[in-house]
C-alpha cells in the first residue's frame, strides 16, 4: 500500500499537480538546447505565451532552456517516458528517422519560402508518419537557420580551407560525413560543451545559425566568421505520441494550431536577426568574410551520392525538394 502511494505521489508530482490540495495547474513542459536570446528560446517563449492565453487555468506551458532538461538525445528520450511535453530538435532528428538526413545535405533549401512548400509537399506526407512509426507526433516545423563557420585559424573561403580543422557539429552523421568530404576533422559535441571546447582550443571551430552563435556568445573565443550557408537546418517542435493522446482533445487542438501559427513569427524573427546579429558579430571584433559557395557546391556532389546510396528513397527525395526550390 505504500508503494502505491509513493507512486501516486511522485505520478502528480511530475505532471505539476498537487495532492492533498487538489487539482493545481497541469505544467507542460517544453525543453530546449537554446540559451536566452536564442532563436529556439524566442520561439518556444511565444508559443507558450500565445498558448497559454487559451488554455485557461488547467493547463500551463512552461519553457526551459539551456539544457535544463538534458541535451537533445536526453530529451527525445524523456518524450517517450512521460517526462517531458515538448522539445525542439533540428539535427538529431537525422539519428531518429534516416530520411531526416535530407536536411544535413548541403545547400539544398534555396530560402524561407522554398522551405515552406518543402513542409507542406514532403515534411508534412512523407516524413511525420515515419516520426509517428519511431512513437514521436512532429506539431509544427519552425527553425533553427542558415549555418555559417566559425574558427580561430583562418577564414574560411573555399573547402580547403577546412583542412585539419578540428571542427564542433551536432550529433548527426551526415554533418560529420559533409566535413570529412570537405577535409575538416569533424567532431560531434552537445551544444552546452561547445563554448569550453573553443576556449581551451580543444576545438578549432564550429558551425552554427548566427542567432546560436550570438547567444552561445561564442564570438568571444572565435576570430574568424564565414558566411558559407552551407545548410539550413529546420527545427520540429516534438511530442511523444502516445503521452499526447493523454491530453484532452481541446488542449491539443490548442496546442497544435498555436504551435503551427507561431510559424511565421520563427520566420520573421529568424531573418531580422540573421540581418542584425552580423554587425554585432562584426562589433565584437571577429573578422567576416564571405566563402565561395560555389566551390562548396562543387564539393558536394560525393555526400548527395551517399545519401542516395544509402537512405531509401533518398535520390527521390533531394530531387523532390530541389524541384520545389524554382517556383520564386
Amino acid at each position: 500500500m505504500k508503494m502505491i502511494k509513493t507512486t501516486f505521489v511522485t505520478t502528480f508530482l511530475a505532471l505539476g499537480l498537487s495532492p492533498g490540495f487538489g487539482m493545481a495547474q497541469t505544467e507542460l513542459q517544453f525543453g530546449h538546447v537554446g540559451n536566452p536570446g536564442s532563436l529556439f528560446d524566442v520561439s518556444a517563449k511565444e508559443f507558450a505565451e500565445r498558448a497559454n492565453e487559451r488554455l485557461g487555468d488547467d493547463y500551463k506551458v512552461e519553457v526551459y532552456g539551456s539544457s535544463q532538461l538534458g541535451g537533445d538525445d536526453s530529451m527525445m528520450q524523456k518524450l517517450k517516458l512521460g517526462q517531458l511535453t515538448f522539445t525542439l530538435p533540428s539535427t538529431v532528428m537525422s539519428s531518429v528517422v534516416d530520411e531526416f538526413g535530407l536536411f544535413e545535405m548541403p545547400y539544398l533549401i534555396k530560402d524561407r519560402e522554398h522551405m515552406k512548400r518543402v513542409i507542406d509537399e514532403v515534411i508534412e506526407p512523407d516524413l511525420y508518419p515515419l516520426v509517428e512509426e519511431e512513437g514521436y507526433k512532429i506539431l509544427a516545423v519552425w527553425e533553427n537557420g542558415f549555418r555559417q563557420i566559425t574558427n580561430n585559424k583562418r577564414p574560411i573561403e573555399t573547402p580547403e580551407d577546412l583542412e585539419g580543422l578540428k571542427l564542433r557539429t551536432p550529433k548527426g552523421a551526415w554533418r560529420v560525413r559533409m566535413f570529412e568530404e570537405y577535409g575538416a576533422n569533424p567532431s560531434p559535441m552537445a551544444l552546452s560543451e561547445v563554448f569550453t571546447a573553443l576556449q581551451t582550443g580543444t576545438m578549432d571551430g564550429q558551425e552554427n545559425p548566427l542567432v546560436q552563435i550570438h547567444s552561445q556568445k561564442f564570438q568571444e573565443v572565435q576570430d574568424y566568421l564565414s558566411m558559407t550557408n552551407h545548410v539550413y537546418t529546420p527545427a520540429y517542435v516534438v511530442v511523444s505520441k502516445r503521452h499526447w493522446e493523454d491530453l484532452p482533445e481541446d488542449v491539443r487542438n490548442i496546442l497544435e494550431e498555436t504551435a503551427q501559427e507561431v510559424q511565421g513569427f520563427v520566420y520573421e524573427t529568424a531573418a531580422r536577426q540573421d540581418e542584425e546579429l552580423l554587425g554585432e558579430m562584426e562589433a565584437a571584433g571577429m573578422e567576416v568574410n564571405e566563402a565561395d559557395q560555389q566551390a562548396f557546391i562543387d564539393a558536394s556532389g560525393p555526400i548527395y551520392e551517399r545519401f542516395d546510396e544509402e537512405v531509401e528513397g533518398g535520390g527521390d527525395l533531394v530531387d523532390r525538394v530541389l524541384a520545389l526550390g524554382g517556383e520564386d
